[in-house]
């Protein structure tokens, strides 16, 4: 069973309840959104709002128990900022946000 189960269950969208289970978790010290549009940052920004009881942080706890690893590292995948010291930094000139 995964999380989305929960999240319906509770009656939440899927952003609502990842954005209520980070602000709920002392040990996480922020929270990247990585939203592309207005429209999924609302969304995301709307979780804010959220608390989460206990029983549902057990439930995902159960899910994905604390200090899991759920995905290794592709070793074999090496970037190309890695291989290609160019590509490391960008110009001079585009390195200003003015």
């Amino acid at each position: 069973m995964g999380v989305i189960p929960v999240a319906a269950a509770a009656g939440l969208p899927l952003t609502h309840l990842t954005m209520a289970f980070t602000i709920a978790h002392p040990g996480v010290t922020s929270a990247l959104l990585g939203t592309r549009t207005m429209e999924h940052l609302d969304d995301v920004l709307a979780g804010l709002d959220v608390t989460l009881t206990d029983e549902i942080l057990d439930r995902i706890d159960e899910i994905v128990p604390p200090g899991t690893d759920i995905g290794t590292l592709d070793q074999t995948y090496r970037p190309p900022a890695l291989t290609d010291p160019a590509l490391r930094r960008r110009p001079v000139a585009a390195r200003s946000a003015a």
